[in-house]
C-alpha cells in the first residue's frame, strides 16, 4: 500500500501508541493487578486505533462497497476518509477541524485531565492508609475508569474503526467487573466507612448538584 495515502506507517503507530500509553501510565501509575488490567484494556484499545489509523485501515477495506454507495466519487484510501463520521454526514473540509473532531479533543483531554487529579487523590490516600474521598472520589466512586472510557470515546469520536467500537462496550464491560472486585478490597479494608461512602458517592455518573459531605473530611480504616 502506497504511504501517499497516509498509511502503512507503522512506525507512527509504534510511536503513537507508545506516547499515549506512557503518558496514561504516568497518570494512572498501577500498583495492583486491577490497575494493571485496566491500563492493559486501555492500551490494546490504543494500539488498535493506531494500527488502522496509520498501519492498514482494515474498516475502510471492509466496507468499501458499502462505503463507495454513501461517498461517491471519493477516494476511500485517503487518510481522511477514516474520519468515517463526517463522510457520513456529509460534512466538507478539513476533518480535523469538523465539530466532531474538536469535540473529540476535549473528551481526549478532559479524560487525560480526570486521570491526573485522580491519581494525586488516590497516590496521597494510599500513601496516608485511608480513603480517597477529594477531588474527583467526591462525585464519582471510579473517576480513573471513568477517565479511560472518556478518553475511548473522544477517539471513536474522531476516528471509528469496527474493532475499536466492537471493543469499547467490552471495555464497559472489563472496568465495571474491575470496579466491583476494586469496592470488594475497599469493604474488607475500610468496613462501616467505605460502606458509608458507597452510598453517598454514585459509581460511574455523578449526580448533578450533589456532592459527598464527607468530602472534606478523611476516613480512616474501619472494623
Amino acid at each position: 500500500m502506497s504511504t501517499d495515502y497516509g498509511y502503512d506507517l507503522w512506525w507512527l503507530v509504534i510511536i503513537n501508541s507508545a506516547v499515549f500509553i506512557i503518558f496514561a501510565f504516568s497518570f494512572v501509575r498501577p500498583r495492583t493487578k486491577l490497575d494493571w488490567r485496566a491500563l492493559g484494556g486501555f492500551s490494546a484499545f490504543i494500539v488498535a486505533l493506531f494500527t488502522e489509523m496509520y498501519g492498514f485501515p482494515l474498516t475502510i477495506y471492509l466496507l468499501s462497497g458499502w462505503l463507495g454507495d454513501r461517498i461517491p466519487g471519493g477516494d476511500l484510501l485517503s487518510h481522511n476518509t477514516g474520519h468515517l463520521w463526517q463522510d457520513l454526514a456529509g460534512w466538507q473540509g478539513d476533518p480535523h477541524l469538523s465539530p466532531l473532531h474538536l469535540l473529540s479533543n476535549l473528551l481526549i483531554a478532559a479524560g487525560f485531565i480526570l486521570l491526573y487529579l485522580s491519581w494525586q487523590v488516590l497516590f496521597a490516600a494510599q500513601r496516608d492508609h485511608r480513603l480517597a474521598v477529594t477531588g474527583p472520589y467526591a462525585w464519582i466512586r471510579h473517576p480513573q475508569y471513568v477517565g479511560f472510557l472518556i478518553i475511548m470515546a473522544g477517539f471513536l469520536l474522531q476516528w471509528p474503526t469496527l474493532l475499536t467500537l466492537l471493543m469499547f462496550p467490552v471495555l464497559v464491560i472489563v472496568y465495571l467487573r474491575l470496579a466491583r472486585r476494586e469496592e470488594r478490597a475497599m469493604d474488607a479494608e475500610f468496613g462501616v466507612a467505605y460502606a458509608a461512602y458507597r452510598r453517598q458517592v454514585p459509581g460511574f455518573v455523578p449526580r448533578i448538584g450533589h456532592r459527598s459531605p464527607d468530602a472534606g473530611q478523611t476516613l480512616q480504616k474501619g472494623p
